[in-house]
């Protein structure tokens, strides 16, 4: 039964404890399951290749490393995707293998687990021999034949005579080691050799298309060339026929297995007379006598011998042409996928919203109350008639903060948890700023209602005077609402007492804020007596009027002189 082993899926967790993405999907797609690297692997491994931060020689040498591997699943679906990025990937990818001085070193490779491992065995020592001079070509070239330009001004069409006699051997050597692959159509058992042998199938295609396109160049300067290089350009030309006939059977392999005709090219070979006509002329050059032609006949036949090459070229090309459509196609569908997928997503975002905000908050005797929880935390719309639920209970004053004062100091006030009553809650500032009476807060004048009217509401402000009841001669009067728990049935009356209980307006505030009952007795002074002390900010200093008049010419506790020695 095939399936990830556990092997396999203790490397990715390790991968994936250090953080490496690039090694686990690495580990992913060369997993010991007898299937070709999954495409999502491939695609995101390419995608990588494009990426300027990712380490190009980290993730070559993790596939090098897991073709250290002694099954040969690991190491042929390792070879297949590198294979994958040196004709999909960034060309970074390939260069760099190309700067390696040692790639593959699997001449040796046998899987002894098995009857399929000997089998196997001898692909992967073939295919791995065709990357390592895959690289070597890109080595000596600095280009990659099966992307290189083709056509009237393509790369190989455009060379000149020495770099074209140069260049042939290179593209020979790459295509003798493709075609040594060498396998049957009944020798394709399983996934992960048929992935192998599509990507030698597309790399085919391509290399032939150069390769074409090198030997018309060359015959069209071959009745030019020095005798050395009509030399060299013959046995080039002799070798591309033998190729031509073991591309063909390659080509039959292709389509015994399922490949579609119509990816499959024709093959149009040039005439015999061709061959003929180029020893003719090269015997000419070494002063053998040879039967005379005219030029005529030679030019009839180089031109066909174009022709036929050109055709065979164009077919490629078209093979080639319709590879990229499909390749475009699908991932247009892909594409479309993806957005239809995410149209569906935002479709039902609303909905989840609505029901979210619609779901009940109380249930109660079998019913659903869906009446809104009231948020302490937010702004609220409506409470009772008589008051309303400010948004922060020291907007009033922001820079309020009570001082702590001895016990002793303070007689017994209105109620338990403080003075402040129902209709005392704290509004917040909506205009204008603060509208108190600070004539009866500061004692300036005598109270004449210690009773608070519960309507008590400013006209523009909508705020409450805080006003307390003051302490006559000792007592404690009553209260219009009696002294209760601390969180009561109705809001307003827990946020007054928790007002109250926190000691606000009961007297003990600070010097500067003089937030003080009008009627309230201190041990220090009578009803009006302020302390005579320096206010501790600058923003509302305490007037201070003195009983001893200060002459002309003194200028404060600070100045250079003092006072007395003017009086």
């Amino acid at each position: 039964m095939s399936g990830q082993s556990i092997t396999d899926r203790i490397t990715a967790a390790q991968h994936s404890v250090t953080g490496s993405a690039v090694s686990k999907t690495v580990c992913k797609a060369t997993t010991h399951e007898i299937m070709g690297p999954k495409k999502k692997h491939l695609d995101y491994l390419i995608q990588c290749t494009n990426e300027m931060n990712v380490n190009i020689p980290q993730l070559a040498d993790t596939l090098f490393e897991r073709t250290t591997n002694s099954s040969w699943v690991v190491v042929f679906k390792s070879l297949i995707t590198t294979h994958h990025l040196m004709v999909y990937g960034n060309e970074r990818f390939i260069q760099y293998l190309a700067s390696r001085n040692t790639l593959f070193n699997l001449s040796n490779f046998l899987d002894k687990s098995g009857l399929q491992g000997y089998d196997m065995s001898t692909f992967i020592r073939r295919y791995s021999r065709y990357l390592n001079e895959k690289a070597v070509s890109y080595r000596q070239v600095a280009f990659d034949f099966t992307k290189v330009k083709r056509g009237a001004d393509g790369v190989m069409r455009t060379m000149n005579t020495e770099k074209l006699l140069k260049t042939m051997p290179i593209i020979q050597n790459q295509m003798d080691a493709l075609l040594d692959f060498n396998v049957n159509a009944n020798e394709l058992t399983n996934g992960v050799i048929n992935a192998a042998f599509m990507l030698l199938f597309k790399d085919a295609i391509r290399l032939f298309a150069a390769y074409n396109e090198g030997i018309i160049n060359l015959l069209e300067k071959y009745f030019d060339m020095k005798k050395n290089q009509c030399k060299d350009g013959l046995d080039i030309y002799k070798k591309f026929l033998t190729r031509m006939t073991r591309i063909s059977e390659f080509l039959k392999v292709a389509e015994q297995v399922g490949i579609d005709r119509g990816d499959i090219p024709d093959l149009s070979q040039a005439p015999s007379s061709l061959l003929d006509a180029l020893e003719q002329h090269l015997a000419s050059l070494e002063g053998k006598k040879i039967k005379d032609s005219t030029a005529a006949s030679r030019a009839t036949t180089l031109s066909n011998a174009v022709s036929s090459l050109a055709s065979t070229g164009l077919s490629l090309t078209r093979v080639d042409e319709r590879e990229k459509q499909a390749a475009l196609e699908e991932e247009q569908a892909r594409l479309k996928a993806l957005k239809e997928q995410r149209i569906k997503e935002l479709s039902k975002k609303p909905h989840n919203a609505s029901t979210t905000a619609s779901s009940p908050v109380s249930s109660s005797a079998g019913s659903i109350n869906t009446t809104a929880a009231i948020d302490l935390f937010s702004t609220p719309t409506s409470l009772n008639s008589s008051s309303k639920l400010p948004n922060d209970l020291l907007d009033m004053q922001p820079s309020f903060q009570p001082a702590v004062h001895p016990l002793s100091a303070v007689p017994p006030v209105a109620s338990t948890w403080g003075g402040f009553t129902q209709s005392l809650a704290v509004q917040p500032q909506t205009s204008g700023g603060l509208n108190v009476d600070f004539d009866s807060v500061f004692g300036n004048k005598s109270p004449t209602n210690i009773n608070v009217d519960p309507t008590g509401f400013e006209d523009m402000g909508g705020l409450l005077k805080p006003t307390v009841a003051s302490q006559i001669h000792g007592s404690i009067p009553s209260s219009k609402h009696p002294p209760g728990k601390l969180v009561s049935d109705d809001l307003d009356s827990s946020l007054a007492n928790l007002v109250g209980n926190l000691g606000i307006g009961n007297g003990t505030t600070k010097n500067d804020v003089h937030w003080s009952q009008p009627g309230e007795k201190r041990l220090t002074g009578g009803t009006n007596w302020q302390p005579k002390v320096a206010p501790t900010t600058t923003w509302n200093p305490a007037t201070l009027v003195s009983s001893h008049p200060i002459k002309k010419g003194c200028s404060g506790r600070n100045a250079g002189f003092s006072c007395h020695s003017l009086m």
